[in-house]
């Protein structure tokens, strides 16, 4: 007599979302290294730092702009609540199928970007569009994030609560933390993207380390699973 094998479970198939999530997390520093020092010192992943620097424009600081920021925030903003509005639609249906969706939609965006950045390297519109595209693209990928609930990996771009649970819950603080690899990690994966999408912005044109963002972020949307 023989046991019949369980079917597979088709969200298992494909990277596990950790992995998937410390990646994006150095995409995000990756783009935010191009949109700060290519696009004017704006940030289009981190708005924590957008928000400090709206303040800064908005009391005349040199380097900085209101339009540039406002334009930033809105677009992310924007891309959230899209991507708020899909999710509460379609998430129910599989896990794994709106995560590689909406990672394919970031590429796209990114890509996008990259072509423009590529076609029109100059100019105002130029700006703004990389601006839009790239915000609103991280803040649709953060509503996806948040809604995948992934303990210490949700949020792909900002560390300040990565950093203090790392440290606060580590055996120095309280001794609580389960996941510290998790921060740690995220940690250095958003040094590594910062550093690269500087070396890339510095040294290539700004479509470039774009480019690279979208085929990352295309790989993932290929290649997620639904499983933790």
């Amino acid at each position: 007599m023989t046991t019949a094998t369980p079917p597979r479970d088709p969200e298992a198939r494909g990277v596990r979302l950790v992995v998937v999530l410390l990646t994006l997390t150095m995409v995000s520093g990756l783009i935010d290294a191009v949109s700060f020092l290519g696009l004017g010192h704006v940030f289009t992943a981190n708005m924590t730092g957008n928000v400090v620097i709206l303040g800064f424009a908005a009391a005349g600081t040199p380097g900085f702009s209101v339009p540039h920021t406002a334009t930033s925030l809105a677009c992310f903003l924007l891309g959230a609540l899209v991507g708020g509005r899909v999710s509460a639609r379609f998430w129910g249906r599989s896990r794994r199928t709106w995560t590689r969706v909406t990672l394919a939609v970031e590429a796209v965006l990114v890509a996008t970007a990259a072509a423009v950045a590529l076609d029109r390297p100059d100019g105002t519109a130029t700006t703004y569009t990389l601006i839009a595209l790239t915000a609103f693209a991280m803040g649709l990928r953060n509503a996806n994030v948040r809604k995948l609930g992934v303990p210490d990996l949700t949020a792909t771009t900002v560390l300040t609560t990565t950093l203090t649970g790392l440290v606060a819950e580590s055996r120095f603080g309280d001794g609580t933390a389960r996941h510290s690899p998790r921060r740690a990690a995220a940690v250095v994966a958003m040094l590594a993207g910062a550093a690269l999408g500087a070396w890339l912005a510095l040294h290539h044109d700004l479509g470039i380390p774009l480019l690279v963002a979208a085929a990352v972020s295309g790989v993932l949307a290929v290649a997620a699973s639904g499983r933790e």
